[in-house]
């Protein structure tokens, strides 16, 4: 895989998530990153409707990993079937619950991301995405949690690895169903002044 590096030096990330797919994007970026996940008590904003959800527990992650003079990025991405949050299956029974839920339906991926500068200026949003399963069958289900692949994963299920075979279409960011929606994280850096020493 070609990674693209920096040709000056930036600023080093402070990733505030332990997710080895948000690591492996910004890896691809050629971005300086450090990783310090922030151990946060999700459910304790499971009240909050999806959307609000991601976009708090982002925000949340950024402030805990907040240190003087960095820059934090965290994210964190919430699966909805309607206002219903499949969060990460606590074993393989319901993960399997979850993928008979979302099989043959539409569900939304909502990631929500929060930069926060080395001033202390936070910003975040969500960006959403529809992804459209085709019906399985049991024996599939089966194959599947065998693997264990969606026991980690949001929804139970990881659309960049052996998942991708359930899903018939995405509507909107393919990242943002991977858990960081790379373009906007991008434009963000941009304009917050992140590669002000290339410029």
């Amino acid at each position: 895989m070609a990674v693209w590096k920096t040709p000056m030096s930036l600023p080093t990330l402070v990733l505030a998530s332990q997710s080895p797919r948000r690591a492996e994007l910004l890896y691809r970026l050629g971005l300086p990153f450090e990783v310090a996940p922030a151990h946060l008590d999700e459910n304790r904003l499971s009240h909050l409707p999806p959307a609000a959800m991601a976009q708090a527990l982002a925000v949340e992650k950024a402030r805990a990993a907040q240190s003087p003079g960095r820059w934090v990025l965290a994210a964190d991405t919430v699966v909805a079937l309607g206002q219903e949050v499949l969060g990460k299956p606590r074993n393989s029974e319901e993960n399997r619950a979850f993928l008979r839920r979302l099989s043959g339906r539409t569900h939304t991926v909502h990631t929500g991301f929060a930069l926060l500068r080395p001033d202390g200026h936070l910003h975040s949003e969500v960006v959403a995405a529809q992804v459209t399963f085709r019906t399985l069958g049991e024996w599939e289900l089966e194959w599947y949690l065998q693997s264990g692949e969606g026991l980690d994963k949001a929804g139970g299920y990881g659309a960049q690895g052996l998942g991708m075979v359930f899903i018939e279409g995405i509507q909107g960011d393919f990242y943002a169903v991977m858990g960081l929606p790379v373009s906007r994280v991008w434009q963000r850096l941009l304009e917050h002044g992140y590669f002000s020493p290339l410029a």
